[in-house]
């Protein structure tokens, strides 16, 4: 999948929901995930657009998949230890992960950029131009890899979090100028989460994105999980590999 192939969130849906199913198999692939809504939620309807597509590939090469939720860095732990799941998503890429896991073909992708204050915004141009702030990030998130390389050389002062909204709550308080998000999680918990909701209009993101992100299935890196990796490329190519957002812009 290319993301300027994208299609729109409804039509991807429709047509992930249309595909017939096979005879299916007597096993159930385990899989986890986190509460990172509008891509994946265990209270969404097919438990979110991402988790939507990934069943929809399975389904179609006949294969039954359960998804659980956990906070991030269980989801990821779960995986990479010894345990009944098989993979985790959705993933951004990086190096580091692309030695740990075998990575899928991109199932989506999503705008990541910055919330920030209303009454504050931030003018850049540059990630250089980042420096000088403190940027709220979430504990175990990859971000993108120019700006994840500059947090680990101590060039970008960063204040973390443990969730999205955790982080949210931080920069309404004035503890942080910005939050990296992706902008279609920063839009869903300022609509639906009721104490974000009342702070909504304090809070605005950044037309200036970081980049816009692939997302992965990542699969544990042996050799069932390389199985099951080709297996749900398979299946995505089965069902057009749906998309979930609009097709990029053209980013810094």
């Amino acid at each position: 999948m290319k993301p300027h192939r994208a299609a729109s969130i409804c039509a991807a849906i429709v047509l992930a929901l249309a595909v017939p199913a096979h005879a299916q198999t007597g096993r159930i692939l385990k899989l986890t995930s986190l509460e990172w809504q509008p891509y994946s939620g265990q209270n969404l309807p097919r438990q979110g657009l991402i988790s939507a597509v990934v069943s929809a590939a399975l389904d179609s090469m006949g294969e039954r998949v359960a998804i659980s939720f956990y906070p991030w860095n269980r989801a990821t732990a779960l995986v990479r230890a010894e345990s009944n799941f098989i993979g985790y998503f959705p993933e951004y890429m990086s190096k580091e992960l692309e030695a740990t896991c075998h990575l899928s073909d991109p199932i989506g992708s999503g705008p990541l950029g910055f919330a920030e204050r209303s009454d504050a915004p931030v003018r850049w141009e540059r990630l250089e131009d980042l420096a000088r702030f403190k940027v709220g990030l979430v504990t175990g998130y990859v971000n993108s890899e120019r700006f994840d390389e500059r947090v680990r050389q101590g060039l970008q002062r960063v204040d973390y979090a443990s969730s999205d909204k955790q982080n949210l709550l931080k920069l309404a308080a004035k503890r942080v100028p910005l939050a990296l998000i992706d902008r279609r999680v920063f839009e869903y918990l300022v609509r639906h989460d009721s104490q974000l909701a009342a702070i909504g209009p304090e809070l605005h993101f950044n037309p200036r994105l970081i980049e816009m992100k692939n997302l992965y299935v990542c699969f544990r890196r042996n050799a069932e999980g390389d199985r099951v990796r080709k297996l749900f490329n398979e299946g995505l190519r089965k069902i057009a590999t749906p998309a979930v957002i609009e097709a990029p812009i053209a980013l810094p």
